[in-house]
């Protein structure tokens, strides 16, 4: 049978999601886990591999199982062999043709960036931080260029391995409250880094060094080298996979699992 999970986790102690040879990745971590309680090795598929550093509080991924659990062991089981730092959110059969990265029509992403003076310290590693203040509605004007179908070759890392740039965002929002910036993002996919690249063009924007106008030449010029940089990952969060509704999965996160950042 075929069994698809949320998953939530904490990335800061992790070399990202997908498997490595030393084994300290989500993956590596979740398969283990899986294993001692379906009794022979398990191998999983994400909706996305996140990177080193990058939290989700809604991951999504499938694994084919000969062992005949109930849903709450697949949970509660499994969370019982997870550290503190992942966690299984809720596991539902799923039919053969389901497939956690290829059945997925869309993905969201949520940034939190904190615009203070003094970095975090009960934040650190689970906030971006920027040392001053950002003009967010010139942010949230540069924005908007980003929504709809364009090719995203200015916000893409060098090493990415998507067959094409052109993606489609169909929402990018930008609140601000008491110095913490949340930006939320849906697209049919993202390319590698994409969000982050996203985040710090617009963090150049937010302060001065980089007018509207020069944001959208940005996108037009698609070319990765005329761009700001990366910006830290510490901030970014897979919050939600969208599949038909067939399948019968939720489509986010709980908003309460990111209530700390309210």
């Amino acid at each position: 049978m075929r069994i698809a999970l949320g998953i939530e986790y904490d990335g800061r102690a992790f070399a990202g999601w997908q498997t490595q040879p030393h084994g300290n990745t989500v993956q590596d971590t979740l398969e283990k886990a899986l294993a001692a309680i379906a009794g022979h090795p398990v191998q999983t598929v994400a909706a996305g591999r996140t990177d080193a550093g990058v939290h989700a509080a809604m991951q999504v991924v499938h694994f084919d199982t000969t062992a005949a659990r109930s849903a709450n062991a697949w949970v509660r089981g499994v969370n019982a062999h997870l550290p503190a730092d992942v966690a299984v959110l809720w596991a539902h059969e799923v039919t053969d043709d389901f497939h956690a990265r290829f059945s997925a029509f869309s993905r969201s992403y949520s940034y939190f960036l904190l615009t203070h003076p003094v970095r975090p310290s009960l934040g650190a590693g689970r906030v971006g931080w920027f040392h001053q203040a950002l003009d967010v509605g010139a942010m949230r004007e540069a924005a908007g260029c980003l929504l709809g179908q364009h090719d995203f070759s200015s916000f893409r890392a060098a090493q990415c391995q998507a067959k094409s740039p052109v993606k489609t965002i169909a929402r990018l929002d930008l609140t601000e409250t008491d110095g913490l910036i949340r930006f939320d993002l849906t697209a049919d996919a993202f390319l590698h880094h994409m969000v982050r690249n996203i985040v710090g063009a617009l963090v150049y924007v937010g302060k001065g060094a980089l007018d509207v106008a020069g944001f959208a030449r940005l996108l037009a010029a698609r070319d990765r080298t005329t761009a700001p940089p990366t910006f830290m990952p510490d901030g970014l969060y897979l919050t939600g996979v969208g599949y038909p509704e067939s399948h019968g999965l939720p489509a986010s996160a709980n908003p309460a699992r990111l209530a700390f950042w309210r």
